[in-house]
C-alpha cells in the first residue's frame, strides 16, 4: 500500500506535535517495518525544514529529515505538476501540488488532517486515525 503523507502529517511526526504525533508515529512504524510505503513530496521537505529549524536548529532538523528519508519515498515535483496545480480548481495551491504529486506517484490513499482541502480527489483521503482504524478491521 502506498500512502501519500501530506505535509501536516509529516510535521506532526517529525515535530512530535501533540495530540497528533502518536498516530503519525504508528504510520511511520508501519513504513519502517515495510508493511506499507510512505510517499512525500519534495515540497514537504522544504516546508518541514523551515518550521523545524526554528525549534530544533538546523543540524537536528537535518538529522530528522535524513532518518525520515530512509522510511519514505520522495515523489517528483516538476513543471507538469506545477502546471496542473496552477490550472486546477484547488483553492490552495500547495494542496494542489500535493494532490498531483500523489497522483503521479500512484498512491493508494492521501493521509492528511485537512481532508476538506481534497474534496475533488480521485484518491481516497483519510486522516491518520481513520487510516489506522481502517486497517484494524
Amino acid at each position: 500500500m502506498r500512502l501519500f503523507l501530506d505535509t501536516n502529517v509529516m510535521l506532526d511526526f517529525l515535530g512530535e506535535r501533540d495530540p497528533f504525533y502518536v498516530s503519525a508515529a504508528k504510520i511511520a512504524t508501519l513504513a519502517d517495518k515495510r508493511s506499507l510505503q510512505i510517499i512525500v513530496s519534495a515540497l514537504s521537505y522544504a516546508t518541514i525544514s523551515y518550521f523545524l529549524t526554528k525549534y530544533d536548529g538546523l543540524e537536528k532538523t537535518k538529522d530528522k529529515l535524513r532518518k525520515f528519508k530512509v522510511i519514505s519515498e520522495i515523489c517528483e515535483l516538476d513543471e507538469v505538476i506545477i502546471e496542473k496545480g496552477l490550472n486546477s480548481e484547488f483553492s490552495d495551491f500547495e494542496d494542489s501540488l500535493q494532490y498531483f504529486s500523489a497522483l503521479r506517484a500512484e498512491c493508494d490513499i492521501i493521509i492528511t488532517r485537512n481532508g476538506k482541502d481534497f474534496k475533488k480527489s480521485e484518491i481516497p483521503v483519510m486522516s491518520p486515525d481513520e487510516f489506522l482504524n481502517s486497517i484494524k478491521k
